[in-house]
């Protein structure tokens, strides 16, 4: 299986490759480009091309739904900032709105099947709508599904709507659209002592802060409040928050396996 990854953040780059060679993810090229330099010709012959790749969430995600090592695919989740109903809501005119780039690849190679996602705003669900509509102009079947990571146990939300596309043999069927349904997860031991929480899942180790509004929220371990003298503090936060939640996408791509 040949695999490429890109993504431009130099260090979130270096935390990927740090990952691969520790045997984390399947083993692949990286490339830390920004995608418009990207050309069609540096991506065949790959039998997955992770695109925006950060930590590399969706080559894991795949690694633990089963996918086939030798079944072409490409992923992708594309910058939320200019659609997030946090930041300042620029939408298309916002210079990080990369999905013509990321769709000019995909116009040039066609890949069987490519999955996606994006963040819950009503600028999101415009923003999945644009993808669906240019995405069946190139004959590609479209579903989608809009879940949260608390769906598989997680402490915390993480709305998403997230997509996958998968080429037709006939491209004049009326009916392009993939009926994506959620599975049930593994149910999630959850115990409730004031702040103190205890989840019996992959988020068992998160640590617990007590915020301003009397809530307390789980953190990865080891991210503390800002403060002077932790390093790349920052670099993770914008890599946690950049980041999929694997375990949501190995659940869509596992549903999108059984149909």
């Amino acid at each position: 299986m040949n695999v490429y990854y890109n993504d431009k953040d130099r260090f979130v780059v270096r935390w990927l490759r740090n990952l691969l060679a520790a045997g984390y993810l399947p083993q692949g090229d990286v490339d830390d480009r920004p995608i418009e330099e990207v050309e069609a010709n540096d991506v065949r012959g790959y039998t997955q091309c992770h695109f925006f790749a950060g930590l590399g969430g969706w080559a894991l995600a795949l690694q633990r739904a089963g996918w086939p090592a030798d079944q072409p695919v490409w992923t992708g989740s594309c910058p939320c900032q200019p659609f997030s109903s946090a930041g300042k809501r620029q939408g298309t005119i916002d210079k990080r709105h990369l999905w013509p780039e990321w769709f000019r690849l995909i116009t040039q190679c066609l890949p069987p099947t490519v999955f996606g996602e994006q963040v819950a705003s009503p600028a999101g669900r415009t923003w999945l709508a644009t993808v669906r509509t240019e995405m069946e102009t190139l004959g590609y079947a479209f579903g989608a599904a809009d879940l949260c990571a608390a769906g598989v146990g997680a402490p915390h939300i993480r709305q998403r709507l997230w997509f996958v596309v998968s080429g037709l043999a006939n491209t004049e069927s009326k009916n392009r659209s993939i009926p994506i349904q959620s599975r049930g997860s593994q149910q999630t031991s959850i115990k409730s002592r004031g702040s103190s929480k205890t989840y019996d899942n992959e988020w068992s180790g998160c640590d617990w802060i007590p915020c301003r509004d009397g809530k307390t929220r789980p953190i990865e371990p080891g991210t503390l409040p800002l403060v002077n003298g932790i390093p790349f503090r920052m670099g993770r936060l914008r890599a946690y928050g950049n980041a999929i939640v694997p375990a949501v996408g190995a659940m869509f791509v596992k549903a999108y396996m059984e149909i």
